[in-house]
């Protein structure tokens, strides 16, 4: 099974849309949802998981489970209870974030010293959502150390979690190579559910080592298929052919139309340059394009530029 990860400010549902339609991701997890000290009202759930609207799938049919991150137990719980009410593919916590910003107000890993509170959590949104819908975690193997990843581990498993996704760093480490993924073995070892390993894989070997490293069947990928969008089908399909330029043209042009209708306009160009950023790792087309265009701001312009040169035809 190979899991889209929750990319904050990168993949939101323009980039899930149009990753899932390549084919070779089974589910997906949302960007999270900050929960402070109020109830949300539906139309945040909405704005920020429109798949909800969608019963819970993206628009090529795969399921997203839609992600909250917070410390305050009855507001993490109210907030699921009314997440669960739009009927989301599940819903998933937010233990993992390294971001100094959401630590600094007791969100994503900063919680990881605190394995008691992390109990409460999990267990007070556990019997906020229906019996029957699936609630998973997304971790790091801790804050500034690992030494209490197996704690916080198994209380969120005591808690009622059925999954974690582990992305084999710490929250010190940030996102500097390698991830730890012979780490995240301990962590399948201590726990009774499916445990899923995340974090730099780049490439189909990266994949099969990860997987061998871990012990994990299941993968979640980020950074390495918004570089390659085909790596998911890669991965799934020992020798099919990568996605070549020509073949994913097309996809640009569909996120570039999903982001001239959902992203104010002056947002819309760096949306674009920011994927071509990634993509040029995979593609020495999306280099050249990155280079030419990367002083151009105006959505119009940067348009005319990029599709008509690299394309032959402009999207509208």
């Amino acid at each position: 099974m190979i899991l889209l990860a929750p990319m904050e400010g990168l993949l939101d549902h323009t980039l899930r849309d149009t990753l899932t339609r390549v084919g070779g991701i089974d589910r997906c997890v949302s960007e999270f949802i900050r929960i402070t000290d109020m109830l949300m009202p539906k139309k945040v759930f909405t704005r920020i998981v429109p798949e909800l609207l969608n019963g819970g799938l993206t628009p090529a049919g795969v399921p997203v489970r839609a992600q909250l991150l917070g410390s305050d137990p009855v507001c993490m719980a109210e907030n699921a209870a009314r997440l669960a009410e739009l009927k989301p593919a599940g819903i998933d916590l937010n233990f993992g974030c390294p971001a100094k910003c959401v630590n600094r107000h007791r969100g994503g890993a900063v919680l990881l010293d605190e394995p008691e509170l992390i109990f409460e959590i999990v267990s007070a949104v556990r019997r906020a959502m229906p019996e029957a819908m699936p609630l998973s975690v997304k971790m790091r193997l801790g804050y500034m150390d690992q030494s209490r990843t197996l704690d916080c581990a198994q209380a969120m498993v005591e808690a009622g979690a059925e999954e974690l996704v582990v992305h084999g760093r710490t929250k010190a480490d940030g996102y500097k190579p390698p991830a730890y993924w012979d780490r995240i073995a301990a962590v399948r070892e201590a726990v009774p559910v499916n445990v899923v390993a995340n974090g730099e894989i780049w490439n189909v070997e990266d994949a099969l080592r990860c997987q061998a490293e871990s012990g994990c069947a299941d993968l979640m990928l980020g950074r390495g298929i918004v570089a390659d969008p085909g790596l998911a089908l890669a991965i799934m399909n020992p020798g099919h052919a990568p996605l070549s330029w020509a073949q994913l043209m097309p996809l640009i042009e569909q996120f570039w139309g999903l982001v001239r209708q959902h992203v104010g306009h002056k947002h819309q160009g760096g949306r674009l340059k920011q994927w071509l950023h990634y993509l040029r790792r995979r593609y020495p087309e999306a280099q050249e394009a990155y280079l030419r265009l990367r002083t151009i701001n105006d959505p119009e312009v940067l348009q005319a530029q990029f599709f008509r040169a690299t394309a032959g035809r402009a999207v509208g």
